[in-house]
């Protein structure tokens, strides 16, 4: 991956002093330790014992608003699979799991778990409380690898490492897509703190293609109806124009109201990111005779049936026990894969040596590159590589796809990846 452009120069993180030999009775404690970690009572390979590498995943279950339960569930697959495989570099995979319930006080207790139970890394979760998750992390120096990207804090905190560019690159890159084929756009997202930033970023994408700023319609995340603002969004896009739609779990409630206002003449396109709408929901609600079809997406990774996801589609086939929850094609799923996929990698180059917290977050800061067999570029988390843009400083990964619905089905808009890196930094995109 070649550097990215910087807006600023950030001071180089302290490096930590290595634990040096009690001066006292040295000899005679590495003596013990040796022999204890040959017996399996300390952590280490020696002897031919396993040692166990904690990590945790977490993610809303059952709450009233955005519920992501196939992230835990692909976790605890993943689990399963490299165990049975011989584990990961000779170590033991224990995956930890919590209901984070869409819910501050949840979120924070997540987090304070994860520091209880010991856990190196806390992988391919969501939770939109950044604030509160990322504080008890960083104060015991547990990084968080691969959070689905919908707090501020996974682009800003020095103890994350996102594989995806997170809500600021679907919404610039939706912005993008929809502005060469819609006249005015309107968006209705939550009214929420995490939905405050949205008008901005898919501005930043409508204004790439030369277009005005969106009509910005707030609604109510766990809405059982939403007539009111689906005709005011009608009204707002006009003939034309577009409806983009961005609200979790309650997207399909919105079109669910959309669908029933009377037909007006006007030629409308719907448009949302993968996450809010997926292939299922598109099956739910019609298919190709419904309202979904020639729909705009954005996502962040390749179509659900392109061949890169084959190994993660065996492992869930083989490993999930035929868990519902795992949707193969849901972003938060894949997010997942990919954020273990990241851990293996590191662990792989720790080695055989203990696997600390610590040595995670130096093998990243120190630019090991994890291939993801084209389900993302290349990844690095060096700070070269990082996007530098006000408020997502650690995007490394700018990258998004234009999928459409043809047919029923979800397909590429256009081939390989769209880099909206430049969009968000307010530069020119060079055409969509």
């Amino acid at each position: 991956m070649t550097g990215r452009r910087r807006l600023s120069s950030l001071p180089s993180l302290p490096s930590f002093p290595s634990l040096r030999p009690l001066r006292r009775g040295g000899a005679a404690l590495l003596a013990l330790a040796t022999l204890l970690t040959g017996c399996g009572l300390l952590p280490g390979n020696s002897g031919g014992g396993q040692s166990e590498v904690t990590v945790m995943t977490w993610a809303p279950i059952g709450t009233n608003a955005t519920n992501l339960p196939g992230m835990p569930a692909m976790a605890e697959a993943y689990a399963r699979w490299a165990d049975e495989e011989g584990g990961i570099a000779g170590h033991k995979l224990r995956v930890l799991t919590c209901n984070e319930r869409n819910d501050s006080a949840g979120a924070a207790e997540c987090a304070r778990r994860a520091v209880r139970e010991k856990a190196v890394a806390v992988v391919g979760s969501y939770s939109q409380f950044g604030r509160e998750f990322m504080a008890p992390l960083e104060a015991a120096g547990i990084p968080y690898i691969g959070g689905y990207g919908i707090s501020e804090e996974e682009f800003t905190s020095f103890l994350s490492y996102p594989v995806n560019g997170g809500q600021a690159t679907l919404l610039a890159g939706s912005g993008r897509q929809v502005a060469r084929n819609c006249g005015r756009t309107a968006l209705v997202r939550p009214d929420t703190v995490t939905g405050d930033d949205m008008p901005a970023l898919i501005d930043a994408g409508l204004k790439g293609g030369g277009r005005g700023p969106v009509s910005d319609i707030r609604a109510a995340e766990d809405a059982t109806d939403y007539t009111r603002q689906a005709g005011l969004s009608r009204e707002r896009a006009g003939d034309g124009g577009c409806v983009t739609v961005v609200l979790g779990d309650r997207t399909e409630t919105f079109f669910d109201s959309y669908r029933r206002l009377p037909e007006d003449g006007r030629t409308i396109r719907v448009s949302s990111v993968l996450g809010s709408v997926d292939q299922s929901l598109i099956d739910r609600t019609g298919g190709k005779d419904g309202i979904f079809e020639n729909a705009y997406f954005t996502g962040w990774y390749p179509v659900a049936d392109d061949r890169a996801w084959q190994p993660m589609r065996t492992v869930i086939d083989k490993y999930a026990f035929g868990n519902n929850d795992i949707d193969p094609a849901d972003p938060g799923v894949q997010t997942t894969w990919i954020a273990y996929t990241v851990l293996r990698k590191v662990i792989e180059a720790i080695g055989s040596q203990n696997i600390t917290a610590g040595r995670i977050t130096d093998t990243l800061d120190r630019g090991l590159e994890v291939s993801t067999g084209g389900l993302t570029p290349t990844l690095r988390w060096r700070y070269e590589d990082m996007l530098g843009t006000p408020g997502f400083p650690r995007i490394i990964n700018a990258d998004v796809t234009f999928q459409v619905v043809k047919q029923g089905r979800l397909v590429a808009q256009r081939k390989g990846f769209v880099d909206v890196g430049e969009t968000l930094l307010g530069e020119s995109p060079g055409g969509a």
